[in-house]
Parts: C-alpha cells; structure tokens; sequence
C-alpha cells in the first residue's frame, strides 16, 4: 500500500507542479511580483492536501511567534525535497541564494527569475561572490527573509552535524538575526529515495539568535541550539511515529540518546 500511495503522490505532486506552471503562468507574470508570490505559497498549500489526503502525512508548525517582522535569515535543517518549500506559505517574501544553473530551466527559471532570487555560480571567487552578497544584502535589508540551509546539502535525521562556516560569514554581513528551525520531514520523505511514508511530525521555529555576535560565537550557538532542539524532535518523533523506519543515522544517534527504534 505504501509503495501504491507512494506512486500515486510522486505522480500527482510533479504533474501539480508543471500544470500550475502552466496554468497560473499568465496571472503569475503579468501581477506584481509580491501578489504572484500567491501561485508558489498555493502550490507549496496543495502539496501538503497531497501528502495528507494520499500519504496520510501531517505536520504542525511550532514557534511561529519567533518569526521576526524585519528581514532575517532563516536557518532550517535540511533532510528532504520537502523542506525546501514547506514554509512559504508562513513567509512573507522569502529570498534564496542558487545555483544559476536553475535559472537557466524553461519556465521554473523565469518563475525563480521574477521573484528576484540571487543566483550564484558556485565556482565563482572575488568580485562574483562580493556582488552576490551586495544583491543579498540589499533584498535583506528591504525586509525580504533569506533561507539559508545551514549544512549545505540534504542530510539524513540523526546525521552527525556538518556544518558550513558560510552561514556565519553571511551572519557577520548582513547584521540581521537568525531563526534556526529543527524539523525531520526526512523520515516521511526519505531524501533519494520515491517512499513516502504516513505519519505526523512538528517543525520547530526556535527563538531567533540575536544580530551582532562575533561569528565563531554565533557559528557554534547555531549548532548547539539546532542540534538539542533536533535531537528533542527526533525523539518525539520516533515516540509518535513506531511504525516509520529509520535510516542507520538516526538509529544510531537514538542509541547515544538511549534511545530504541526501529531500522529501516
């Protein structure tokens, strides 16, 4: 059954994401750029009736009076497709820093392009990387939120912490706080892998780490408070959720936890 909703919800999710691309596209380029910002918060909307209503998987969202109403860097923990697009319905005008291969995509990338995201070639030094951060900078300070994934890359719950100093010199830049959010989507939607498992988990939005701390200060704060509010969520989660096989990663660190789960 699993494998059969799991078919189901892959089908339906990237067929919602090329026809509203297509559908919505005169509204989306013709409005100002803040109103079309409605088509991807709608979109990010029906994936989740998709994944309840075929996968049978639900969240709930913590913390949310932690969000500041000025610009600020968000700084999620990063383990599936799922979490980079989830929150935009709760962010007012969010900001990435990509990869400009992604713009160069038929239609995604004029999407990507109208919202004004910063794209990079991540091969680039000196002058490249010094306008990049100019263009961030001013998209911050004009109130937009920056989402930063601290690890880099996709990592599996439980995954001993690897984290890249870049957010910290991106801190030191742009002086504006940071909010931290732990969360494990990743044992519903398995990164590299088309599973989707049912189940309920929190995303947690931790209080926000105030601007202007020295880097090295802030860089090993962002950790300690990420990974123990990880660490409580992936407990949590196991303990409500016995069924949902766990990768090795989390089985491990349930162990240094003492704590038993089930492997995937």
């Amino acid at each position: 059954m699993i494998i059969l909703r799991s078919i189901l919800f892959n089908t339906l999710f990237y067929t919602n994401l090329v026809l509203q691309m297509i559908v919505l596209s005169p509204f989306y380029f013709l409005a100002p750029r803040k109103t079309a910002f409605i088509v991807p918060k709608n979109w990010a909307r029906s994936n989740h009736w998709l994944m309840e209503k075929i996968v049978g998987t639900t969240f709930t969202i913590e913390g949310l009076e932690n969000i500041p109403q000025d610009g600020y860097i968000l700084a999620p923990k990063h383990q599936s497709f799922w979490d980079t697009y989830a929150l935009l319905p709760w962010l007012n005008d969010p900001v990435y820093i990509l990869k400009r291969e992604l713009m160069w995509i038929p239609i995604f990338g004029w999407y990507v392009a109208k919202q004004r995201m910063i794209p990079v070639n991540r091969g680039a030094r000196g002058k490249a990387m010094v306008a990049v951060m100019e263009r961030t900078k001013k998209e911050v300070a004009s109130g937009r939120q920056l989402i930063i994934y601290p690890e880099g890359t996709r990592r599996p719950a439980g995954a001993e912490p690897a984290y890249k100093y870049g957010i910290a010199r991106i801190y030191r830049d742009l002086d504006v706080p940071v909010v931290p959010v732990a969360m494990h989507p990743g044992l519903f939607w398995p990164r590299r892998k088309f599973l989707r498992f049912p189940g309920h988990f929190k995303v947690r939005i931790l209080p926000p780490i105030e601007a202007g701390l020295d880097p090295d200060v802030f860089y090993e704060t962002l950790i300690a408070r990420l990974e123990k509010a990880s660490d409580e969520l992936l407990v949590e989660t196991v303990r409500d959720n016995p069924h949902v096989p766990l990768p090795p990663t989390a089985v491990q660190r349930l162990k240094e936890l003492q704590i038993e789960g089930k492997s995937a």
